[in-house]
């Protein structure tokens, strides 16, 4: 079967020290201790769904103690124990803070878990009501002067505990059979149901959309709770079919609302710059640095080198090695961000916790199905306000992983989102062509969808149509991205290149655009100035120009593509970006290490190759060598390589020597200099 008809093992989450500890109070405090924690069980609702009777019984008998706790307290002379009596007292919390967590963890957890685990569970709550019938046994009721009701009531929760037996609900162990049926069906591609569907999803308590969704959410925090991999695929298994569920039964009536609480970690919060990933400007979860210092996101960088790329993305260098090292003090800062702005940093992303585990048969053919509904609901949608909840729901799944990724665009979804990216569907429904243009950068990510993006007719023209005329910001920044994403392949890269209305709807909305859209725009224009043909044109369209303009804004990605296109884009390039020159000084002085290395690595091309002119525009400007030092001083590897570079070409310039000192960059030569008191050993 799918799903082992056995329980699952436990999971790593456990409750708190303190359920386990002791107090340690003294008789008084002790005992109202005991009241508040007993209140705080007797406030929980009972379990709507599964386990009733087991939660039912649980706050009944805690309502029944507070009254013992209660009467002890208004009776302040009965409260000197004994250290017998101490003791009893100490163990009885300890059992009801342990009473109180286990229904914390069923009210908040995953009811598909719940119901997996129904036997584990149930189990769990006998075994705590046998301690609490063994502490009652031997409580000192000839220590402790007690009316004769409260007397009485102590006995009667006794009797209760000792009669208890383990009970699972007859109708909760057929849902669990249900569920486990349907998952078996699944893996062999029978199509589950949609009455017996919907009637277990209902018994489970989700009745719409946002609890779908929650469940989704509870289900991939699980898998983090697990301690087998067994267990952890068995969970994605359940995800995939309360996707399932929740696009057949829920998808028509919320898809296209959008999901606030979700969108707070990406679209209604501004991302620091340097916590997204260059590659998918998302928020990083694992960040890691590759050979030239750069710094992305694990599975983004780890896509990009197993798809045959040989080349760091942001700066196009060839990379020496493809180690990646965890950039563990940019990890915790992100950490940090994410507790101030309220967003768990372990949820954040939690397709990647589904990502990092293996997959199973019964969640492939889920997705599958999935996407076939989707798809044919796609096809046949009689409104455009029909089609938009539809492309919503394609949207989210394409960002989940790559099955799904895969599955949609084997269905044939491609062909017809091309439908909603036109200028016309952007006027009259500006959410549509959002949705639709995301999608096809979700499904980009994927190397082979790359291809069949390309090759879809109208696909790529429809892109670049929403680049240059979407409706909205986020409509153009997404076709942005998505030229961003074919642009990894270096075919595409000439043929892209070569496109005027690229170029210049790329640049127009690096100039224009909101700093998001911006980002887009720019990283794109970088993979395009990759190729040297390519950097002409761009050249030609004014790149220079529009580098000046947004370079105070975005130092780092405008000196990346200054540092790209005056490289490859030989003496017209150099002649235009003279009068950025001292802009450059400004980031040598006051950027990042990123930004600084690569203003010195321009500045090192454009001394070269723009003769003396350009030496003299540099060594203008005040303290100059004095900020090259620094510079070499601090900061990346090949940063302080290349202003121990610029230094000696601006000395020889000094000494009306030749500029051309190819001669010494050779990784062989030493020069060691002093930076104040200390010794900088640098590789020139």
């Amino acid at each position: 079967m799918a799903v082992s008809p056995h329980a699952f093992p436990p999971r790593k989450r456990r409750p708190s020290a303190g359920a386990f500890v002791s107090p340690k109070l003294a008789d008084i405090n002790l005992v109202k201790s005991l009241l508040s924690l007993s209140q705080e069980i007797s406030s929980f609702k009972p379990f709507q769904c599964l386990l009733k009777r087991n939660s039912v019984s649980s706050i009944n008998k805690s309502k029944l103690l507070s009254i013992l706790f209660d009467e002890l307290i208004k009776n302040p002379a009965s409260v000197f124990f004994s250290p017998s009596t101490l003791l009893c007292f100490e163990e009885m919390y300890i059992v009801l803070q342990r009473i109180k967590t286990l229904l914390e963890d069923c009210s908040n957890g995953s009811k598909m878990w719940m119901l997996m685990q129904i036997q584990v569970l149930s189990n769990n709550f006998h075994e705590l009501t046998l301690e609490l019938s063994t502490l009652l046994d031997i409580f000192p009721f000839k220590e402790i002067e007690l009316s004769q009701d409260v007397e009485e009531l102590v006995v009667l929760v006794r009797k209760q505990c000792g009669k208890s037996k383990p009970v699972v609900d007859p109708g909760d162990v057929f849902l669990r059979r249900e569920v486990l049926t349907m998952l078996d069906r699944i893996e062999k591609e029978i199509v589950p149901d949609q009455l017996k569907l919907k009637k277990v999803m209902e018994d489970l308590g989700l009745r719409d959309g946002s609890s779908c969704r929650e469940e989704i959410e509870s289900l991939q925090d699980e898998i983090q709770n697990q301690v087998d991999e067994k267990s952890k695929s068995d969970i994605v298994s359940l995800i995939g079919l309360v996707r399932y569920a929740n696009c057949v039964l829920f998808g028509s009536s919320t898809a296209s609302k959008p999901d606030h609480r979700r969108q707070k970690s990406t679209s209604d919060l501004t991302i620091p710059a340097d916590f997204r990933c260059p590659i998918t400007l998302e928020l990083m979860r694992d960040p890691v640095v590759v050979a030239t210092g750069q710094t992305y996101d694990r599975e983004s960088i780890n896509l990009w080198i197993e798809s045959g790329h040989s080349t760091c993305p942001k700066t196009g260098q060839t990379l020496i090695h493809t180690n990646l090292i965890p950039n563990r003090a940019l990890r915790n800062l992100i950490t940090m961000w994410c507790r101030e702005q309220g967003i768990p940093f372990e949820t954040v992303g939690n397709n990647e916790k589904v990502n990092s585990v293996k997959g199973t048969k019964a969640a492939f053919e889920a997705t599958k199905m999935t996407v076939s509904f989707l798809v044919n609901k796609l096809s046949g949608s009689q409104t455009m306000e029909a089609a938009n909840g539809v492309v919503y729901e394609l949207r989210a799944l394409s960002k989940t992983d790559s099955d799904s990724r895969a599955c949609i665009a084997e269905a044939g979804a491609i062909p017809i989102l091309v439908r909603y990216l036109g200028s016309s569907v952007g006027l009259e429904h500006p959410n549509l062509q959002v949705n639709a243009v995301t999608t096809i950068l979700n499904l980009s990510i994927l190397e082979a969808n790359k291809t069949r993006i390309v090759e879809t007719d109208g696909a790529l023209n429809g892109v670049i149509e929403v680049l240059r005329s979407g409706a909205t910001w986020e409509a153009k920044g997404n076709a942005a991205a998505t030229i961003f994403s074919l642009s990894g392949i270096h075919g595409y890269r000439k043929g892209l290149g070569r496109k005027t209305r690229v170029i210049k709807g790329l640049l127009d909305l690096a100039k224009d655009g909101p700093t998001s859209s911006q980002k887009d725009a720019l990283l794109a224009i970088l993979n395009l100035a990759g190729d040297r043909e390519t950097v002409g044109r761009l050249v030609e369209g004014g790149v220079i120009q529009m580098v000046s303009g947004v370079i105070d804004e975005l130092p780092e990605e405008a000196v990346a593509i200054l540092e790209a296109v005056t490289r490859r884009g030989g003496l017209a390039a150099i002649a235009a970006a003279f009068n950025i020159i001292k802009k450059l000084g400004v980031i040598l002085r006051e950027g990042s290490d990123n930004a600084r290395e690569s203003a010195s690595a321009t500045l090192v091309t454009m001394c070269r190759k723009g003769g003396p002119e350009m030496v003299a525009e540099l060594a203008v400007i005040p303290g100059i060598e004095r900020i090259i030092w620094e510079v070499m001083g601090g900061g990346t590897a090949r940063g302080r390589r290349k202003a121990a570079t610029l230094l000696r070409i601006l000395r020889r310039w000094a000494a009306g020597l030749d500029l051309d000192t190819n001669n010494v960059v050779d990784s062989s030569n030493m020069i060691t200099m002093t930076v104040g008191t200390s010794r900088t050993i640098l590789q020139a």
